[in-house]
């Protein structure tokens, strides 16, 4: 059983197992909690947290490109577009990996692959399930104090490492 992270129409698909989303979740966690400044961002965030496995169940989860609101103007799109970006690559140079419990080491594979699919898509002027996307309203902008990363409320309380314990309490250094 896994999960599969789509490209839409594209048929280029991610798919990842239980495990292998956990790992992926985690990392991209850690960079979007860093990089989120604008209303869409924290949306995109809380799409992020309603991927978490510890709550919403082992092998489903995963969401589809064309489902995600990237905005209602080109430019809104392309904002929203190399945000997601922006947050693989922060990912991808490992942004406080040494913060894990663990060493993902498959990870980057995932990453670059989704990369490439964000950097092939073209975001759709309206979503394909409007109701799958996080609302204005919904989006993620408490921080856990404990992990220093964005919480999952108004979805549940704790982030994603609160629920899932694939962190340190306290850095390492």
């Amino acid at each position: 059983m896994g999960n599969v992270f789509s490209s839409g129409s594209m048929s280029d698909d991610l798919y990842l197992s239980n495990g292998g989303t956990a790992a992926f979740l985690d990392v991209l966690w850690l960079a979007i909690s860093d990089l989120a400044c604008r209303p869409w961002d924290f949306r995109f965030a809380a799409l992020l947290a309603l991927q978490d496995q510890t709550v919403m169940g082992r092998g489903v989860v995963g969401f589809d490109l064309e489902d995600v609101d990237w905005g209602d103007t080109w430019a809104e799109r392309a904002r929203a577009k190399d945000f997601v970006l922006r947050v693989i690559d922060r990912a991808l140079e490992r942004h406080r990996w040494d913060e894990l419990t663990y060493e993902p080491p498959y990870v980057p594979g995932y990453l670059h692959r989704y990369r490439a699919m964000i950097k092939t898509f073209t975001p759709p002027p309206h979503p394909t399930h409007a109701d799958a996307f996080p609302g204005p309203d919904m989006g993620i902008t408490a921080s856990c104090t404990r992990h220093r990363v964005l919480d999952s409320l108004p979805y549940w309380a704790g982030c994603l490492f609160c629920t899932g314990g694939t962190m340190r309490s306290t850095p390492q250094k």
